[in-house]
């Protein structure tokens, strides 16, 4: 009996340590690994940060998601981290290396002036779901709908992003991205923490 009470004693706090981290990981905040150079460089390749599930998603928040069935190519457990521009309702532009929200030109402070010119490229979400065939030929979206996101690469020059596969439904995002102050440099973690409005 008082070895099954001494095994008990250190079973019971394993069991609740385990429910406690399974409930953190499932309604507060995962670890997540970002993969590729889409958003340099303000995260880097194979940088480790966080994202916090119960954050609101704003304009300029980065949020992680999984991208299988809103990007054709992903396959099945692949997530993208992206930035969000555009909310339910915005219209969304891009003309000479500006993105216009709302026919309001948003700071990219975020970038250099050759990371927003360089492969950015000029359009409307009109004219993206007509060159890249978004939707199934449905009608043409001119602002983006309920319950969606569009988001782009920080590096827009080699980012797979809603200008090539369409937008983001709500339902899919996982969190919104945080750096830990102990990763990264003051510059970059601000441009990932601080910008959403």
């Amino acid at each position: 009996m008082k070895a099954i009470k001494e095994v008990m004693s250190w079973i019971i706090p394993v069991i609740i340590g385990l429910a406690i981290a399974f409930a953190i990981k499932s309604f507060v905040f995962t670890r997540v690994r970002v993969d590729g150079p889409s958003m340099e460089p303000n995260l880097q390749n194979n940088e480790k940060v966080f994202a916090w599930k119960q954050a609101k998603v704003k304009h300029l928040s980065v949020i992680v998601f999984d991208a299988h069935g809103e990007d054709p190519s992903a396959k099945a457990n692949t997530n993208y981290v992206k930035r969000v521009i555009g909310l339910p309702g915005d219209s969304v532009t891009s003309k000479n290396g500006y993105i216009y929200v709302n026919h309001k030109k948003i700071k990219q402070s975020f970038i250099s002036k050759s990371e927003r010119t360089s492969g950015t490229g000029n359009w409307t979400l009109a004219s993206l779901q007509k060159t890249q065939k978004w939707n199934d030929g449905k009608a043409i979206t001119t602002v983006v709908p309920k319950g969606k996101y569009f988001v782009l690469g920080d590096h827009r020059s080699v980012s797979n992003d809603s200008r090539y596969w369409g937008f983001v439904d709500k339902d899919k995002v996982l969190g919104v991205v945080k750096v830990p102050f102990w990763a990264s440099n003051k510059t970059r973690r601000a441009n990932i923490n601080s910008l959403a409005y």
